[in-house]
């Protein structure tokens, strides 16, 4: 796992997280498209969204910044879903670093690759940061 430092901000912003919702934050950072993601365990992901997404809500106004909370799974394929959700995949397969996503709607595989396959890079970069063995993302 790669050694992580985080900014004096992003510390505060942590603590704010941690402050309004009262669940264990795992990780916190900026992903490629300037949205502020929180890792959470997978347990307590509803307790930290909140009913009707109050938290995200809340978090989003005071912090002027887009949010995403995410569940942390110790299992590649269910951390995936986390990362990708609200979209669905048929199934995950991980071979030889390669982790392939595979549907079969081309709505979904376009939304999951995205222009110039910048959604498909940042969700690798996503996995990447908690999982080393994983090389690359593919859409199959």
């Amino acid at each position: 796992m790669v050694k992580i430092t985080y900014s004096q901000e992003l510390l505060a912003t942590m603590a704010l997280f941690d402050q309004i919702t009262h669940v264990a934050l795992k990780d916190c950072f900026e992903d490629k498209h300037h949205i502020l993601v929180f890792v959470v365990d997978h347990k307590d992901l509803g307790k930290a969204i909140g009913k009707h997404a109050v938290v995200v809500k809340r978090l989003e106004q005071l912090l002027k910044k887009q949010v995403k909370i995410l569940g942390f799974h110790p299992e590649i394929k269910e951390f995936v879903r986390y990362v990708i959700y609200p979209l669905q995949v048929s199934d995950a397969v991980l071979e030889n670093g390669v982790l392939t996503l595979r549907n079969d709607d081309r709505k979904t595989k376009s939304l999951l690759i995205g222009r110039n396959a910048q959604n498909l890079r940042n969700t690798e970069a996503i996995v990447q940061r908690y999982f080393s063995d994983v090389t690359e993302v593919k859409v199959g």
